[in-house]
């Protein structure tokens, strides 16, 4: 069994800020209306000294809806996953929920566990909506849900419930314990 071990980040919401309308998310459609995150780029750094690979998996459904263009879409993924060292990120365009790789289903875990050789039984997966602790949790992999208090369904499933990115790191650090054990 594989040693490595990773971090599934969702990206909107999660990596960088989500429109807020009505108090439901929605993906920035631009590089002028991204912005990042607060804590991301340092508990990413914190993650990668303890040799997690880190990976964004994003359902971008509004590709396909045709309510934002997948160039600007493409823009946005680049710019993050250069800005904040991302090894992969993992994009599922469908707005079918048919889609194996659509968020609730496992498809984009499994797709970077092949590919990248990862444990998943010491991988994490960090989102702040429903569909992506759904994948987290039928990918065998630990969750931890961001609260953001959106109007709509919650997850009852997540490993961990925060509030900030920060507080990934005491998780994290209880967690290492348990491996090193």
């Amino acid at each position: 069994m594989s040693n490595n071990k990773a971090f599934f980040f969702d990206r909107d919401g999660v990596l960088n800020k989500a429109i807020i309308k009505n108090g439901k998310p929605y993906p920035p459609k631009n590089l002028l209306e991204l912005e990042i995150e607060k804590f991301s780029k340092e508990i990413i750094i914190f993650l990668k000294k303890l040799n997690y690979k880190i990976f964004v998996f994003t359902n971008q459904p509004d590709v396909s809806r045709k309510t934002i263009k997948k160039k600007d879409a493409v823009k946005i993924n680049n710019f993050i996953k250069k800005k904040l060292q991302i090894d992969e990120l993992f994009v599922c365009y469908c707005s079918v929920n048919s889609c194996f790789r659509r968020k609730p289903n496992p498809g984009m875990i499994y797709e970077a566990k092949k590919k990248w050789d990862i444990n998943l039984k010491k991988s994490f997966v960090v989102g702040d909506r429903f569909k992506d602790i759904e994948a987290g949790a039928n990918a065998g992999v630990m969750t931890i849900y961001i609260n953001k208090s959106y109007k709509e369904k919650k997850p009852h499933n997540s490993n961990f419930v925060i509030k900030s990115l920060k507080e990934i790191k005491k998780i994290i650090k209880q967690e290492n314990e348990k491996f090193k054990n």
